[in-house]
């Protein structure tokens, strides 16, 4: 495939999502400016992040530290905002500190503590987000809904990190609008407690439009801008 084509594809993903986003806004009675669209590139190489920051995107995930911080060299130019969404173990947070602005997989004390040490080491403040398990099943990672306040408060304690909100995935086999329900009333009481904190990530590419209304304020989108996903290959 070659560049043109290519950039054409992801022209036509990002135009089709902005569209599902721009209807979803109108119904919930929100605005586009209250949504960050995040681009989820693992598996596709830094050349579609290059193609996807020409076509205005500014802020990319990744799951994966390994693929991430590659990609977050290669593509160092572009001031992107470096979004982690995948579980985090803690040897690889020193890297992780390295080029990503926001970690959303927050889900434990240690975790908070290791992110908070490295950041402080390296004078940078990264924005922290409290993983929510909406299934209550910690091995996909999160923290269950009724210890979200305390580990909020952790998060809020600590420097070198800012608390931003709360992220969750909808739970498989369950409505995604009821689970984002739910999210909406977890992140409500996490900003009672803490004004600042009023983020939350939620809706990939199949359930963008029920977490917008469902006060969602980032979306991580992948497939329904870059396509299927391949293997990755290095």
């Amino acid at each position: 495939m070659t560049e043109t084509t290519r950039r054409d594809e992801i022209a036509a993903g990002l135009a089709k999502v902005e569209a599902e986003i721009a209807e979803a806004c109108r119904a919930a009675g929100r605005t586009r400016r209250e949504l960050t669209l995040i681009a989820v590139s693992k598996t596709y190489p830094a050349s579609d992040v290059r193609l996807l920051a020409e076509l205005g995107v500014t802020d990319v995930g990744e799951n994966r530290d390994q693929e991430a911080s590659a990609k977050a060299r290669e593509c160092a130019d572009l001031g992107l905002v470096w979004h982690f969404i995948g579980q985090l173990q803690t040897n690889k947070v020193r890297s992780v500190i390295g080029y990503a602005d926001v970690v959303h997989s927050v889900d434990r004390p240690r975790l908070v503590a290791a992110l908070s040490q490295e950041a402080l080491r390296v004078g940078r403040e990264i924005t922290c987000l409290v993983q929510v398990a909406l299934d209550g099943d910690p091995a996909r990672g999160g923290v269950p809904p009724q210890d979200v306040p305390a580990l909020a408060e952790a998060v809020a304690g600590s420097g070198g990190i800012r608390l931003g909100g709360v992220m969750a995935v909808a739970p498989l086999g369950e409505e995604p609008s009821r689970a984002f329900a739910r999210l909406r009333e977890i992140a409500q009481v996490v900003r009672d407690a803490h004004p600042g904190a009023d983020a939350i990530s939620a809706g990939m590419s199949g359930d963008m439009s029920q977490a917008i209304a469902n006060g969602a304020t980032h979306l991580r989108v992948g497939t329904a801008l870059l396509g299927r996903r391949k293997p990755f290959v290095r």
